[in-house]
């Protein structure tokens, strides 16, 4: 499982300098309940779980950010020690939060990894998991309700609703299983673990390649024959793909589906422009189930 290198301490070294400093915030609301998410795949979680009742800021953004060479700033330290709620991923994904929280463990926070896969560290993408992104809604809530009494009832009414609308994801991922059980897929980076999983598909990715490639490492060029020979003779019905961590090897491997007519599938660590996480997990799931009724 790859980790983060951070800069996170010369970030505590320095937060007696950046303390005072105010970053900018995503929504801009007066008041004092503030949320910090590592990302803003969190971000969006806590967005639909606050409404106007307090400031949400996401602290990496944007799709061509990539949440695995992050360093954490001074500034950004600062967010998370001054934040009423931070929200992360964990699982070694952020580590960066951790180590901030770790010498600050009176901040209230939310792990969604420990929250839902505490006996089951398959994948550290939890956010691929709609159930995960329920319980992390839930457990938000909870947490504002003790900060935020006067709104507690607002905050677990949108905990809820955001729910059942996860709950409603993890249907259309299920049925994807009915519709094509065991379809075989490849992966550049085990990033949808757990839509593969919820989907009832076959991930035929070479371990050596998978592993090497959440590592930070070249993948062998025997994985990498492996990989290439099961897109060329067309045994699986789809490649996901992560463009945020791409390498002379993974884009051989997109290039070589391309020229196979074997879909690509986009599959993002951070929202793409324009999108929350309803969206944006929405969106894959379709592209998904097209590419499979494609090579079918």
């Amino acid at each position: 499982m790859r980790t983060v290198k951070t800069t996170v301490g010369i970030a505590v070294l320095a937060l007696g300098i950046a303390g005072c400093a105010q970053p900018p915030h995503e929504h801009a609301h007066e008041n004092t309940v503030t949320v910090v998410a590592s990302t803003d795949v969190w971000g969006s979680v806590a967005g639909a779980v606050v409404g106007d009742h307090a400031t949400v800021k996401s602290i990496l953004s944007g799709p061509a950010a990539d949440p695995h060479s992050f360093e954490a700033s001074p500034a950004d330290a600062a967010a998370i020690t001054d934040a009423s709620l931070v929200v992360y991923n964990g699982g070694g994904y952020d580590h960066w939060v951790e180590d901030v929280l770790a010498n600050h463990p009176d901040i209230a926070s939310v792990d969604a990894y420990a929250l839902v896969n505490a006996g089951d560290p398959a994948n550290e993408h939890v956010f691929y998991d709609p159930a995960a992104a329920k319980a992390v809604a839930t457990r938000i809530a909870d947490q504002l309700a003790g900060v935020d009494e006067a709104h507690a009832d607002d905050y677990r009414a949108n905990a809820a609703a955001f729910g059942r609308q996860a709950d409603a994801l993890l249907e259309s991922e299920r049925s994807i299983a009915k519709q094509r059980p065991g379809a075989a897929v490849v992966a550049t980076e085990p990033v949808a673990f757990y839509l593969v999983r919820n989907a009832g598909l076959t991930d035929r990715t070479p371990p050596g390649f998978a592993s090497a490639v959440e590592e930070g490492d070249d993948p062998s060029p025997a994985d990498v024959a492996a990989m290439l020979d099961l897109i060329n003779s067309r045994q699986v019905a789809a490649l996901l793909f992560n463009p945020q961590t791409e390498t002379p090897a993974t884009k051989q491997i997109s290039d070589a589906a391309r020229r196979a007519s074997v879909p690509v599938v986009v599959v993002s660590e951070t929202l793409p422009e324009g999108t929350d996480y309803l969206g944006w997990q929405r969106q894959t799931v379709e592209q998904l189930a097209g590419a499979l009724q494609t090579a079918r």
